[in-house]
Order: structure tokens, then sequence, then C-alpha cells
């Protein structure tokens, strides 16, 4: 039995860490999903936006160069370094720092770039060439340790050729750098999401341990006042909550079937006692003298009565315990009039009804019925002159302006039953309701001592109240509410 208990234990806690790697998994995914997309493209954005300008500024460049050889008849002296006051070399270099190499007409280096470039073919040709401004463009040429683009422009005429270049290669070592950096910050992200996302995950879950180690708790000791652990106001805490008030409900369910088989097992020893007692007798019922024996069979017949009543009220009020009748919509002015047809057939006794205000309620009719001839058989138990009628009063309440009637809304109705019978005493008006008390005036009567403890669950049951008081000029007046209003008054 431990093991199993151990194993359970142990795969609720697993599905839980499951939950919380689940989630731990999640948060970290979708974290690392939007720091790569953002990452990238900021990366792609920041690499094409530095690559278009500098492509852009050399472009620039060239273009200023083929500008100036077509409209001016230059030659290779004109780009030399050793011009003093400045001149086409230095509106080369001044803009982006663009490497500068003047070829001659045979197309040798008349003034080396630094670093020197390499002449091939292409630049031979562009340096003999009549026209001005052809132009041979090189893309990743390897100069030294770097990577550049050049372009060789014609001075015309055979004149000779202006190569310029530009490094691209310690752009490229930025933006790698860049994308180390974007790759490292990514990471640190998916970490720090991951590690976040755990500390949330636990700090939720842990809630949930304790909430499932309270239910373990519970199907392994059948213990239901264990106490839930419910914090904060979230859905969690809302769970705890709602588990607690079950358990809460759960446990007065419990306590009330102890309670009633207790008192119900009470109650039954006296009359059980009493038919095993005259059944003993009926061995010897012909020794009996005739009034003996009509006196032994009318006890019997008066216990077993007595018993049946008995076991019909604790069926009934089980039932009201358990009932699954549906709530709908019931006039309880119709319910007396019902009740006070079936008292008058099966007592004799003149009952009469009235009704005012509006009766309508949200309600469970065979239970209000039930509680209500519970009241009837009470007052014509009680009653026995019959010198007055039995009297059910009907009153609805006022209630809020848009508040519905019955147990869940505003209004109430006002159930009472008046009779003229010696009435109850003050020490009793606060217990006639209880379970299986009978007033020590009512225990010589028959009866069991639980049809006005039923008029307080179907009272309870709709949101109402039972009352008792002494009515003017003799007599009781018991009935209940239902929905809010108060039935003690009046």
């Amino acid at each position: 039995m431990r093991s199993g208990a151990r194993l359970r234990r142990w795969v609720a806690r697993a599905r839980l860490s499951s939950l919380r790697t689940t989630f731990t998994v999640s948060f970290a995914a979708v974290a690392a999903a939007v720091t790569v997309l953002v990452g990238f493209l900021s990366y792609d954005a920041a690499a094409r936006l530095v690559r278009v300008d500098q492509q852009t500024v050399f472009e620039g460049v060239v273009q200023d160069l083929l500008d100036e050889v077509r409209h001016s008849a230059l030659t290779p002296a004109d780009f030399a370094t050793a011009d003093a006051d400045g001149g086409p070399r230095d509106e080369l270099i001044r803009p982006s720092g663009t490497v500068v190499q003047v070829l001659g007409p045979d197309a040798s280096v008349v003034d080396r770039g630094h670093p020197p470039l390499p002449v091939g073919a292409d630049d031979r040709r562009i340096a003999a060439a009549r026209p001005a401004g052809q132009l041979v463009e090189h893309r990743d040429v390897d100069v030294g340790d770097g990577m550049y683009r050049v372009a060789t422009v014609s001075l015309g005429d055979g004149r000779g050729a202006v190569q310029i270049a530009q490094e691209f290669s310690d752009t490229e070592d930025l933006l790698r750098e860049l994308q180390q950096r974007t790759v490292l910050l990514v990471g640190a992200v998916v970490i720090a999401a991951g590690l976040f996302g755990w500390w949330l995950a636990r700090r939720i879950t842990s809630r949930l341990v304790r909430l499932a180690g309270a239910a373990e708790d519970v199907a392994r000791t059948g213990r239901l006042g264990i106490q839930v652990p419910v914090a904060g106001y979230d859905e969690v805490a809302r769970l705890g909550r709602s588990f607690d008030r079950m358990l809460g409900r759960l446990a007065q369910s419990e306590e009330d079937q102890r309670r009633l088989v207790q008192d119900a097992g009470h109650e039954l020893r006296t009359p059980l006692t009493s038919l095993r007692t005259n059944i003993s007798m009926l061995r010897r019922i012909d020794e009996l003298p005739p009034a003996a024996r009509g006196e032994l069979v009318a006890d019997l017949a008066q216990e077993s009565r007595e018993l049946t009543d008995l076991v019909n009220e604790l069926v009934d009020l089980a039932a009201g315990q358990s009932d699954r009748e549906p709530l709908q919509r019931v006039a309880l002015a119709d319910i007396a009039e019902d009740v006070a047809v079936a008292a008058r057939r099966r007592t004799g006794r003149a009952v009469t009804v009235r009704v005012s205000g509006d009766t309508v309620v949200d309600g469970r009719p065979g239970a209000l019925q039930r509680a209500l001839s519970n009241l009837v058989d009470n007052a014509a138990k009680f009653d026995r002159g019959g010198g007055e009628p039995i009297d059910i009063v009907v009153t609805g309440v006022g209630m809020p302006v848009g508040a519905s009637a019955g147990a869940d809304g505003g209004a109430a109705v006002r159930v009472e039953v008046l009779d003229r019978g010696p009435g109850i005493a003050e020490e009793d008006l606060d217990r006639v309701f209880d379970r299986f008390y009978r007033a020590p005036d009512a225990r010589s009567l028959p009866g069991s001592g639980l049809g006005l403890s039923i008029v307080r669950e179907v009272a309870a049951a709709h949101g109402g109240d039972p009352f008792a008081r002494r009515r003017e000029g003799g007599g009781s007046a018991i009935g209940f509410t239902v929905g809010r209003g108060e039935g003690g008054e009046g």
C-alpha cells in the first residue's frame, strides 16, 4: 500500500515537473525565436546599409573621375603625388581614403599606390585606349592582406590610365564582429529567458505541487479536514480556494451523515426494543386476559406506525440532503393550495390558505411541498381541539428593483402555518428545528422529531431560514422563508 502511494506521488510530481520543463522550454523557445528574428533582421539591415553606403561612395568617386577625364585632357603627371597645390589625385583620395595608382601609356606604373595595385591585361588595354573615360572594374581583388574593389579609367589618346581602389575587407571584418556579438547576445537572451522561465514555472507549479499533495493526502487518509494552501488571486489560487470549499462541503456532508446515522440509531432503538418486548409477549398471548391481548395488539400497531413514520421521515431527510430536483419557477400559493387539499382529506380538518403579494420563486416544488406538508401535519397533531381552522399564510416580501425572486435573487416569500394548539414554550423556540428534538409536552404524542428539521433543511437549500413564534391568543406560528426575507417578524 505504501509503495503504491509513493508511486502515485512520484508520478504526480513527475507530471508537474514535466509541466515545469515544458513551460521553461516553451518560454525559452519563444524568447529565442523572437531574439533570433530581431537579431537577424537588425544585422541584415545594418550590413546592407553599410555595404550600400560604401558602394555608393566608391561609385561616386569613380563617376567623378570619369567626368573629369572626359572633360579635361589629363596626363599621368596630373595625378602625381608631388602636386603641392592639390589636384585630381587629392580629390579622389579625400572622400573615402581611396587608393590611387597611375599607369603610363605602356601600362607601366608611374605612381605606385599604397598598397600597390595589380595590373592586368584589361588594365593595359585601358591604358592604351584612344577614347577617354573607358572603364574596367574588378571586384574582390586580393591586395596584400586585404580585399579591394578596383576600377581603371583611361586618360585617352593612349596617355595611360588611373587605377582607384577601395578596401572592403575591413568593413566585412567589422560586420563579422557585429555578427558574432549578435550571436552572443542571442545566446545570452535565450539563457536568461530559460532561467526566468524556469523560475516562473517553479513559482507557478509550486502551488500546484502543494495542491496535488493535499489532494493525495485526502485520497490516502480519507480525512477531509486537511488545510489546503491558498495564496494569491490568480487561476491557481481560485482552484485552491474552490478545492478547499469543496473539501469543506464534503466534510460537512460527511459530518451530517454521521450525525444523522447516530441520531437515527438512537431513536430507532426505543421502538425496536418495545416491539421486541411485545413480540416476545405474543408467545404467551393465549395466557393473557382478553383486555391485555387487545392492549398488546394496539401497542404493536401503534409502535409499527411510529416506526414507519420514523423511517419515512428519515428517508425524506436523507433525500432532502441529496435532492437533485432541478430549480424551476414555482408559485408557492399553488403549492399551499395543494397541501391544504391533501391535509383536509387526510385529517378532516379545515385548512385555509391566505395569499398576498407575488409568491413566484425559483425553487424545487417537491421539497417545498414536503416542508409545507410537515408544518400542516405538525399543526394538526398539536391542535387537537379543531375549533379553528389551520391557516396557511403565504406572503410575498418586497424586493429590490431588478432583482429576481427565489433562492438566488433579492426577493423572498414567507410561508407560515398558524394553529391554536398549546403553543411552544419560550425555551423550546430555538430548538424545535433540531433533529429528533421533542419538547417535554410533546413526548407523549406520536412523532419522531424529524418533521421540522426537514423544514429547516428545505429552507436552507432555498436561501431562507425557518422560524417559530408564539401566537397571540394561544397557539403557534411556524414557517420558513424562501430567499432573503426575515420571517420571524409579524
